[in-house]
């Protein structure tokens, strides 16, 4: 599955997911770019990204930053390399 997500940095947190088909890559690659377009015309400062995954579970693993908080992040990070204890 393909996944378009349009992603606020200030804020932290996903503005829009679409997701696509692996058949439908080119009409994915078509929006985001017409979304990076649409959004430096009017001024937007967004990322956006297309990623690829088998599913949305696994997109929230690998790229858990567009998910998780920065406190949940920072927690995870701790306990992973035992600075919590």
């Amino acid at each position: 599955m393909l996944f378009l997500i349009e992603y606020d940095r200030g804020r932290g947190t996903v503005v829009n997911m679409t997701t696509f088909d692996e058949s439908q890559r080119q009409v994915a690659e078509d929006a985001r770019l017409s979304l990076e377009l649409k959004l430096n015309r009017q001024g937007v400062q967004q990322e956006v990204v297309l990623l690829e995954a088998a599913t949305e579970e696994a997109l929230r693993l690998t790229h858990r930053r567009y998910f998780e908080d920065l406190i949940d992040l920072a927690r995870s990070s701790a306990s992973s390399t035992g600075a919590d204890k």
